[in-house]
């Protein structure tokens, strides 16, 4: 029998999907398909259970806006006194319109351009995280011209396995992410006397979608010992912030257990006589979104049955990009219905342009919808306009009534400014 994934905030009632008290029929009724749908409840309890969970130790949370960077949703955590992760000067552009303090946002990011630090450094911010010696120097170069001392937080990466894709593994030496350890000690020893820069923190990053506490704390474990060198060497920092990664459940199984994780690591986290950050991104948002399509066509040929649906990888690009499971179910159960094997797929003329590959779901007619789950994540952030395509529009739902928070893009608006040059 197929299985519903268990969620809080997208339940059935009469064989109706719902998001909290609202039936997704009427919101598609007024924004069409396909169309993202975001819980605010779902994203404000799970921002209260990860600070529950980590009570016991002075900590602050910065959310990863490149989880889902849509204002609105940006706002949720900071009115529940989040500060903000940053990865580009885009993402900072929608913090600072937001009227975020500046001391609540961190400036993160392997490649940061000149650009970008330069007005960091304006703005003030908490942070700048370091991820190599030359971006020291220059960030050092760059605060000098504006008169001003740099707050730096060096990103360590420790070699630990997260054991997760390694697509979004981001803390073995193979990546490109962070300042191999030993490195890491020399740049602190070296360069704490630099005139324009102020060591403030350390930092790491090991990869996204840990479901198991033990990478998170063999690598708190290396770096707690960098930290106590480092305090020899006389550099007392501010804070060590452990990233984010934090998992999620995408499939029919027992929800991933915050407070359990957070038992397993927190002895790790109080060998640091400082603040402890967090950025968790998918693990507040992923679960609160679902990517809403109408299916168009069903075909079959000798080997494979195919549902064509109006979403496709540009909508959500996770599934084509590393196989990335999204549990994909009906807006209105059909008790009666066989199940079948499928592949859900988009228009786009690329055979990587699928939702799911041979999926057990409960058969499917032409005109009838789909709600891809566990899309609030990596989900709008990474649409594109190929095949120009519209971005679909998002939709906040906050108990019995919904908003539309972005609207569908218009084809005119694809053109941007190109028709002035022809």
């Amino acid at each position: 029998m197929i299985k519903y994934l268990p969620l809080e905030e997208f339940t059935y009632s009469g064989n109706r999907m719902k998001c909290e008290d609202v039936f997704i029929n009427e919101i598609i009724e007024q924004t069409g398909t396909p169309v993202y749908i975001y819980s605010k409840s779902h994203f404000e309890r799970q921002y209260k259970r990860f600070s529950n969970a980590f009570k016991e130790i002075k900590h602050k949370i910065f959310y990863a806006v490149k989880s889902n960077y849509n204002l609105n949703v940006i706002k949720t955590f900071t009115d529940l006194g989040s500060g903000v992760d940053v990865n580009s000067e885009g993402e900072l552009h929608r913090a600072l319109k937001l009227g975020i303090f500046p001391k609540n946002i961190i400036l993160t990011g392997v490649g940061k351009t000149e650009s970008e630090i330069r007005l960091g450094l304006e703005k003030e911010l908490l942070m700048i995280k370091v991820e190599s010696e030359e971006e020291l120097l220059s960030i050092d170069k760059i605060a000098g011209s504006l008169n001003k001392i740099a707050p730096v937080a060096i990103r360590v990466n420790p070699d630990v396995d997260p054991q997760t894709h390694p697509y979004i593994s981001t803390g073995l030496a193979e990546n490109k992410f962070g300042v191999e350890y030993d490195s890491a000690y020399y740049l602190y020893k070296v360069y704490k006397d630099l005139p324009n820069v102020r060591f403030v923190g350390i930092d790491m990053h090991i990869g996204s979608q840990i479901l198991t506490p033990e990478p998170f704390r063999e690598a708190t474990e290396k770096i707690a010992e960098l930290y106590v060198k480092l305090k020899e060497l006389g550099i007392k920092l501010e804070h060590f912030d452990t990233g984010g990664g934090f998992g999620v459940n995408y499939r029919d199984k027992e929800p991933f257990e915050i407070d359990d994780f957070a038992q397993k690591i927190i002895p790790a986290l109080k060998k640091f006589d400082c603040d402890i950050f967090f950025e968790p991104g998918r693990f507040l948002t992923a679960n609160g979104g679902i990517l809403v399509t109408k299916a168009q066509y069903t075909k079959s040929n000798l080997v494979k049955s195919f549902i064509v649906v109006d979403a496709a990888m540009t909508d959500l690009l996770r599934p084509g990009l590393y196989r990335a499971y999204h549990h994909v179910q009906p807006v209105e159960i059909k008790p009666e219905r066989d199940e079948i094997t499928v592949d859900v797929v988009g228009g786009v003329c690329e055979s990587s342009d699928f939702l799911a590959k041979d999926r057990v779901i409960t058969e499917v007619k032409k005109d009838e919808y789909l709600a891809v789950m566990s899309a609030g994540a990596y989900g709008m952030v990474m649409s594109s306009n190929y095949n120009g395509r519209r971005r679909p529009p998002e939709v906040l739902v906050e108990k019995n009534s919904f908003k539309i928070i972005r609207s569908r893009e218009t084809y005119d608006s694809l053109l941007w400014d190109e028709e002035k040059y022809i």
